[in-house]
């Protein structure tokens, strides 16, 4: 035999073994991951799909969870459903179902009425105001003279109090801003009364149509409106009225005339004092268009004729 014949056989035998990064443990970790991932945003799509009433139902049941379920209430389900405190019956219109969606318009009809109300209670107020005000003027000899003067009405802006000029009873001096006597009582006597109510007040001042001498020069009837009207208010807050309740003082000139047929009658020189609703009060805030005055019906003229105009000298006080 030869050497080579004799020589040990040797067999490899290669073991396989598994290799960790080839095994299946990632595959369950990864399907994990997805069904959390699922299950967070099943999540979020109900909690955007649920109503505001019923989140704070959830949030109050979790709080409190044993007063929620003894009390009642969204927090506990339904109370009519079919099944008690044990989920919602999807027949109903009604319950939780949409109850966020439902209650909105109730909502809204319900800021509705509250405005009514509002609006009704404070034109009752000043309605109360008004009737304070005739009173006062048929108790007081000196106001009671100038009755006829005094209009008094309710308007679409509030309680306005217009003292109108008369041919022989003339609220300020010609041509000038000077408070008469008896204007300056009667706008006191306003000015106390004013204080009862919570209300702004707005005034203006009115003229006739016949030219103011020495227009050209810059000084007109619009110069001479403004000037009575801020003479007035402060009549009124000598009278005892608060001069931070004043919101608005302007000259209207002949603009908006009493009288339309008669453009110079005296009854279309006057001072119109206005006790604003809230209404107009935030119209004026917000700069937008007040509600438009109602004028009454235009009382008979008097005799025809203005007094005389010549240069405004300045305001008294």
């Amino acid at each position: 035999m030869s050497d080579d014949s004799q020589q040990p056989i040797v067999v490899k035998r290669i073991k396989k073994g598994g290799s960790a990064a080839h095994g299946g443990a990632w595959k369950i970790a990864y399907a994990d991951f997805v069904t959390a991932m699922m299950a967070f945003f099943l999540l979020m799509w109900l909690l955007g799909a649920t109503s505001k009433g019923d989140l704070n139902g959830i949030a109050d049941y979790f709080a409190t969870p044993l007063t929620v379920a003894m009390a009642g209430g969204s927090g506990s389900g339904d109370s009519s459903s079919i099944l008690q405190a044990g989920g919602q019956d999807l027949t109903r219109t009604s319950g939780q179902v949409k109850r966020g969606d439902i209650e909105a318009p109730k909502k809204a009809i319900n800021l509705q009425a509250l405005t009514a109300d509002y609006e009704k209670a404070e034109k009752e107020k000043l309605s109360g105001l008004k009737a304070q005000l005739e009173q006062i003027i048929d108790n007081n000899p000196v106001l009671k003279q100038f009755k006829d003067q005094l209009l008094l009405d309710i308007t679409s802006e509030g309680l306005r109090i217009q003292i109108l000029d008369e041919k022989n009873r003339a609220m300020f001096d010609s041509s000038s801003a000077e408070v008469k006597p008896a204007t300056r009582e009667i706008l006191r006597q306003i000015g106390k009364s004013l204080n009862n109510v919570e209300n702004k007040v707005s005034l203006s001042g009115h003229t006739d149509a016949t030219p103011y001498p020495g227009g050209d020069k810059g000084i007109g009837n619009w110069e001479l409106s403004a000037a009575r009207a801020n003479a007035s208010r402060r009549e009124l807050v000598a009278g005892g009225l608060n001069d931070e309740k004043v919101m608005r003082v302007v000259g209207l000139a002949s603009a908006v005339p009493f009288d339309k047929s008669d453009p110079f009658s005296a009854t279309n020189r006057r001072i119109s004092i206005i006790v604003m609703n809230k209404r107009t009060e935030e119209a004026i805030t917000r700069g937008g268009t007040e509600p438009p005055a109602v004028l009454p019906a235009p009382a008979p003229a008097p005799a025809a004729g203005s007094a005389p105009a010549g240069p405004a000298p300045a305001p008294p006080h």
